[in-house]
């Protein structure tokens, strides 16, 4: 989860020779809670826009309880919350006030500067309950990184469905097979969430520059090459990529696009291609300025927010390669 960063995902070369990449990402238990976080990673920053990707659970809450990731910022990036099982109830600055439920999509552009929260609903808390789910980032192009903040939340019927042979793709983000995403993106993308039957087949889009698979359950095989749950493969540009379900099927995130130019500093929550940038956003941010600063508080949830981590107060702006 994007308040408060887990340990650098492993990064090695792979045996298949379709593979640029492969990543098998770090888990880390926040209180009961596991998140598993496959970008960036130290041989790998971006596929491409993408900058950050978290694996939420599968988490079950067998008693009153549930997830409060409170008030927090950003600058630079865009959010993408995507779940299979569970809710959020997301709050920000700007207003935005928005439940999201299993294969919609909420859509956060920080630019400037953004707050927002994202907690179990109180509808919740009491019952028995999971939580499963993808959290990411996108950087912004530089001529967008400081553009007015802004909030999408699109429905589960709103995304296109492309299904064939065993293999349904939901397009959350972008353009693929020839079908557009209602999300308003400032960069050529593709992002899927893709649900093989045992034994399917799912071709990758061979029109973008960057792409790469996330297996979130079961298992693929890649030119004979077997992928457990919990790792993500980077493919090499222009190479025609298809992988295959193990027996028990699969379920995948399939993301990619188009290189952005310049490279993109990381602390925190924050994502530049300006170190200044960053360092003002980390002064705004500890100022804690409500009423006169850049940042304010979601409305409806302004009790609390997240400090900078201590551990984290002494460090620069990473460039990861």
């Amino acid at each position: 989860m994007s308040w408060n960063p887990t340990q650098d995902p492993e990064s090695g070369a792979a045996g298949c020779a379709a593979l640029e990449t492969l990543i098998i990402p770090r888990a880390r238990d926040i209180g009961g809670f596991e998140v598993r976080r496959a970008l960036p990673s130290p041989k790998r920053q971006m596929v491409g826009p993408f900058i950050f990707f978290d694996q939420m659970g599968p988490a079950e809450f067998l008693t009153a309880g549930g997830i409060d990731v409170r008030p927090h910022p950003h600058i630079g990036l865009g959010t993408v919350t995507y779940l299979y099982r569970g809710e959020f109830e997301h709050r920000d600055s700007i207003g935005s006030h928005q439940m999201i439920y299993p294969g919609e999509v909420n859509w956060m552009v920080a630019g400037r500067g953004v707050t927002h929260s994202e907690r179990t609903s109180q509808a919740t808390r009491g019952t028995r309950h999971s939580l499963f789910g993808i959290q990411t980032w996108i950087a912004l192009p530089e001529d967008r990184e400081e553009t007015e903040p802004s909030f999408e939340h699109h429905g589960k019927d709103s995304l296109p469905v492309i299904e064939a042979g065993g293999a349904e793709a939901r397009l959350i983000l972008g353009r693929a097979y020839g079908a557009e995403s209602p999300v308003t993106l400032p960069s050529e993308t593709f992002y899927l969430d893709v649900v093989l039957a045992p034994g399917a087949r799912f071709p990758l889009p061979d029109d973008h520059e960057d792409r790469g698979i996330h297996v979130a359950e079961g298992s693929i095989e890649v030119a004979g090459d077997r992928f457990e749950a919990g790792r993500m493969m980077i493919f090499r540009p222009g190479d025609a990529i298809s992988v295959t379900a193990g027996p028990e099927g699969a379920r995948l995130m399939a993301l990619g696009g188009a290189t952005l130019k310049g490279p993109r500093y990381i602390w925190w929550n924050f994502v530049s291609s300006s170190k200044d940038r960053i360092a003002q956003a980390r002064a705004d941010w500890q100022a804690a300025d409500w009423a006169n600063g850049p940042f304010h508080l979601p409305p409806g949830d302004e009790a609390e927010f997240i400090p900078i981590p201590p551990e984290l107060d002494r460090t620069r702006p990473r460039d990861w390669k």
